[in-house]
């Protein structure tokens, strides 16, 4: 992994244990709405290919 990219990763790791440490309710709310969002998205992407097979 390039330094940069390692650099990233760890930044971005000590942040949400900055996170979750100093405010753990709005974490787990940002979390829920992420995994909210991937959730519908993965949904959608399947009722889009189901339509698709359903017309075929």
């Amino acid at each position: 992994m390039p330094p940069v990219k390692k650099i990233a990763m760890w930044l971005l790791v000590v942040f949400l244990l900055y996170a979750i440490l100093t405010s753990p309710e709005s974490a787990a709310n940002i979390f829920r709405s992420a995994w909210q969002v991937i959730t519908n998205g993965l949904g959608n992407i399947a009722d889009f290919f189901d339509s698709l097979i359903n017309r075929g």
